[in-house]
Formats: C-alpha cells, sequence, structure tokens
C-alpha cells in the first residue's frame, strides 16, 4: 500500500493541530530541549512568516505538559522526565490585531488580561495593566505551585504598524514600558520567557527594563530554529521536490538548485546554516511554481517610501558593499535614517560574509527577495509603468528579445520621461542610475550590470539567445564618448567568436532635460 500523501502545513501555526494532523512537520524540537533547560528569558527577532508563530506554540504545549504530540520527536528522547509538569502559560499574540487607532494596543491587553484573569478568579480591572499583570503571575503560582511561562509573539507589530504616525508609536512605546516593567521585579514567579519580534526597537522598555533577556537573534547555536535548512528541504520533502520537477520539466537536481536560487540564502549569523524562507518553500512545493509567496503577503510601503527619501542607494544591494555590525543591525531605532538595520531585521537583506572585527557584509538573500523589491521600488520612481503601460519591464524583455532596437529606444526614453520631477537635493544622476539598476536587473536573466573584464567596467550587458547588447551610459556628455569607451575598453572582445548579433549602444543622459538626448548604435 502507497504511503499515506502529508499535507504541506501552509499557514499552521498551531503545534497541536499540525501534530493531530497529517501535516508534514520539520523536526525542531531539540532546539525546544536546550532553550527550556538553559537561560529562561530569551529574545528572538526573525522576519514575518519564518516560523516563530509555530515555535512558540511548540513551547506552550511543551510548558503545558502535552507529551503525546512529541511523540517519536527528538525532544521525547532527549527530555528524561516521565511526567511533563505542566506550567501556567501566558501566551500574548500580537499578530492578531491590527493598530492603527487610539488605544488599541490597551485593548488587546485588556482581552488578555480578562481572559486570564477569569481564569485564575482575581479580577481587578480599576488598576493598572502592570499590577493586573503582577497580580496573575502571583496568583497563578500560588494556586499551581509552578513558575509561570511568558510567551509573546510579534511583540513589535503595534509599532512596525504605526510607523507612519510618530505619536502613535511613542504611546504604544509608553503602554509597553507600564505592562512590561512587571517582568524584571516578579522573576521570582517566572519560569521562562520568551519574546519574538521582527526587530529589536532601541529604547523600549522591554528591552531596556528586562536586561535579564538573551537576544539569541546572532546566534549560531540557534540559526536554524526558524526555517528550513537544505538538509531538512531533502529529509521531509523529497515526494513534492519530484512532484515540482516533473511538473516544471526539470530534473530533480536542477529543480533543487532553483528552490536554491529562488528562496534559500538566509543567514542570522557569521557561521550558522543558510536557511530557506518556508512560508515561500511551502508555497512552492504546493502550488508546485516559483512565486513571490513571502513577498505577496505584505508589501513594505513604508521601507520602499523610506529608501526613496532618503535618496539610497539601492545598486549597493548587489555590490556587497552593504556593511555593518551586529550592534547596528539588532538595534533599530525610529529616528534611525539609516535603513539597513530594518531592511535586515524584516527579511529583505541578509549576512552575505563575515569579515571579522564584528563586520557584516549584506546583500538580497534570493530571486524571490531581490526582484520583488525592486518591483515594488520601481513606482517609486517611476510613474504608470506597470503592465501594459508601454514602459514596463515585460514590453522591454519582448523588445530585447526580438531585436528591436527602435522599440528598446522609446522604452527607455518614456521611462525616463515619467520620472516626477522633484525639487528636494537628489541630483539627476542618483534618479538615472537607480532606474537603470532597477529596470535591468528585473529584466532577470538577460543582463550583467556592471560587469568586470580584464581592462574595465561595462555598465550593461544583455544576453538573448540571439542577441547581446553591450551598454555604455553617460551623463552630459555624448553617445560617441559613450561608445569610444567600449571600443577602447574592448568590451565586445569576449563576445567576437559568439553567433549572435553583439550590439553596441552608446548612450548620453542630459542633466538639463533629464532625458537620454543622444543614442547610437553600432552593430560589431
Amino acid at each position: 500500500m502507497a504511503a499515506e500523501r502529508q499535507y504541506l502545513p501552509i499557514g499552521i501555526q498551531s503545534f497541536e493541530k499540525l501534530r493531530t494532523s497529517n501535516n508534514a512537520y520539520v523536526d525542531k524540537t531539540a532546539y525546544i530541549y536546550h532553550l527550556v533547560h538553559n537561560t529562561s528569558a530569551y529574545f528572538l527577532s526573525r522576519p514575518r512568516r519564518f516560523g516563530k508563530s509555530l515555535l512558540l506554540s511548540t513551547l506552550k504545549a511543551y510548558w503545558e505538559g502535552k507529551k503525546d504530540l512529541f511523540a517519536g520527536l527528538a525532544l521525547e528522547s532527549l527530555e528524561k522526565k516521565t511526567v511533563w509538569e505542566a506550567h501556567p502559560v501566558f501566551y500574548i499574540d500580537f499578530n492578531r490585531d491590527n493598530f492603527l487607532g487610539t488605544d488599541r494596543l490597551e485593548q488587546m491587553l485588556d482581552v488578555h488580561l480578562k481572559e486570564w484573569e477569569s481564569r485564575y478568579g482575581c479580577e481587578d480591572p480599576h488598576v493598572s495593566y502592570s499590577i493586573r499583570f503582577q497580580n496573575l503571575l502571583r496568583t497563578a503560582y500560588t494556586q499551581t505551585g509552578k513558575r509561570c511561562v511568558i510567551l509573546v509573539d510579534e511583540y513589535d507589530k503595534p509599532l512596525l504598524e504605526t510607523m507612519e504616525n510618530r505619536e502613535f508609536v511613542e504611546h504604544n512605546k509608553a503602554v509597553f514600558k507600564g505592562f512590561f516593567s512587571t517582568l524584571k521585579s516578579f522573576d521570582d514567579y517566572i519560569q521562562f520567557v520568551l519574546i519574538t519580534g521582527v526587530t529589536k526597537f532601541n529604547k523600549v522598555s522591554i528591552f531596556s527594563d528586562l536586561n535579564q533577556l538573551q537576544d539569541i537573534s546572532f546566534d549560531s547555536d540557534y540559526a536554524a530554529l526558524c526555517g528550513i535548512t537544505d538538509e531538512e528541504l531533502e529529509n521531509n520533502f523529497m515526494p513534492e521536490i519530484i512532484r515540482m520537477a516533473e511538473e516544471n520539466s526539470l530534473s530533480l537536481n536542477d529543480c533543487l538548485e532553483k528552490l536554491k536560487k529562488t528562496y534559500d540564502g538566509y543567514h542570522f549569523s557569521s557561521k550558522g546554516e543558510g536557511v530557506y524562507n518556508p512560508f515561500s518553500l511551502l508555497c512552492a512545493l504546493s502550488k508546485r511554481r516559483f512565486g513571490s509567496f513571502w513577498y505577496e503577503t505584505g508589501t513594505p510601503t513604508f521601507l520602499v517610501k523610506k529608501l526613496r527619501e532618503i535618496n539610497f542607494d539601492v545598486r549597493q544591494f548587489d555590490s556587497e558593499n552593504v556593511q555593518a555590525t551586529e550592534a547596528m543591525l539588532s538595534d533599530y531605532r525610529i529616528e534611525n535614517t539609516d535603513p539597513v538595520p530594518l531592511l535586515y531585521q524584516t527579511g529583505y537583506l541578509t549576512i552575505t560574509d563575515y569579515t571579522g572585527n564584528d563586520i557584516y557584509t549584506l546583500g538580497f538573500p534570493n530571486e524571490e527577495v531581490r526582484y520583488a523589491f525592486l518591483e515594488s521600488l520601481m513606482p517609486e520612481y517611476v510613474e504608470n509603468c506597470g503592465a501594459g503601460s508601454g514602459k514596463d519591464i515585460f514590453s522591454l524583455k519582448r523588445c530585447i528579445e526580438n531585436g528591436s532596437l527602435d522599440e528598446i529606444k522609446k522604452i527607455l526614453t518614456a521611462l525616463f520621461a515619467a520620472i516626477p520631477y522633484t525639487t528636494d537635493d537628489a541630483p539627476f544622476e542618483h534618479y538615472f542610475q537607480t532606474v537603470l539598476f532597477i529596470v535591468f536587473t528585473l529584466l532577470g536573466k538577460y543582463v550583467h550590470c556592471e560587469m568586470h573584464t580584464a581592462v574595465g567596467r561595462i555598465d550593461c550587458v544583455v544576453e538573448t539567445a540571439k542577441y547581446v547588447y553591450i551598454f555604455e551610459f553617460k551623463r552630459d556628455q555624448s553617445a560617441d564618448d559613450a561608445l569610444n569607451q567600449i571600443r577602447e575598453k574592448g568590451y565586445a572582445l569576449p563576445y567576437q567568436s559568439d553567433s549572435r548579433k553583439i550590439f553596441l549602444i552608446g548612450v548620453n543622459f542630459s542633466s538639463e532635460t533629464r532625458m537620454p538626448d543622444d543614442w547610437k548604435v553600432i552593430e560589431s
């Protein structure tokens, strides 16, 4: 009889639901064992949809003594206790509410407190949230004889969600200060704490007051606590990988390689193993296609706007020039104009190299993030550039594949005509370089941007099955100057034996008209 087909737990964040139905489960319970038997208070930062909620649900099941749910898992053999004792568990899930309104955070906390007060019979709504929480911890400990467990999911959602309203942010920070200050002075009643979030906001009381929290976000021992490793992928999902390879007419190795390029690449420590985004990976295996699943769950509007507002050079993301220390990456302050820490913590950048001396190099983790992020950034620089506009990436790809040089020129000219005129301090050079980088990067497999040769650096090479386009861009010079550089540097030499048509294209941009004003093409 064929083995029963397992289900992929997309969107399932309940450990109990996952374990009591026929869902695939990547066993992370060895990490649970080490967490609960070492330091008792932790903080973990990971991007959204990376399994933080499932992790907390697993810990909740452990502390509630639900031993049967762990049958056959690593924790069952590691945990030698014959009886798993239940502890009072206070689980706060900030992810289930939205906080775009007055007093939304207080309303959410009040709902949790009332539920717990009803359970333990210590209702007193006339005192502060912190006093109510203190009473609950004390009462629960007295009634059960067991110290309390506190699990907090996505603590920072009330801050991230209100970032464009400074008044709401400051208000919610003050509420946090009152509520979580309880934990520091009530250690005698607390057995275990794990607080998760996307970012670790500096100067938020949850960290300044609760200084016993151990931040494991950069620890190599916990680098794969959330996410899926190569080994876990192949050990747990091989039937799904085989089906996906067959449906996409790929060999097994080619399918694995494409999955890796599209969804792998996240690193959360200097030495830790890389992991796949679990949400995107499961969606891809379920639908048997390569899509931008994680990115579609929440467009980072405030991040995109911030990059545009500060004239950030997004070309750095692909040039290995973005560097930061662990301290810079782990503490985020709302008033900080540097977007890199938040881009790292939210998952749009990851660690690509570690040079020692506490210096990390950052870049896009994979193709899903690279292309989807740049697609969302494009409308900030070019108005009305969507599909069917005549200045979209699909039209440009089509013209490049067909060798339609006049149409390529028209689309690039239209793109720059659609850049909104601004009176800020950003030079035109920033706009044209950024738009060119985004446009040509989004062309994907066709393009090599800033390609290095033995004699220089080519601005852009575009290759298709029939054509090779070598671009050189100038500002306030001439197309002839650009073509002369291509010829003098011998940029076309690597393609001389190529059977494809080779086009040398010189383009000059005018700072005055903010448009390409000189364009020449030579067939090599």
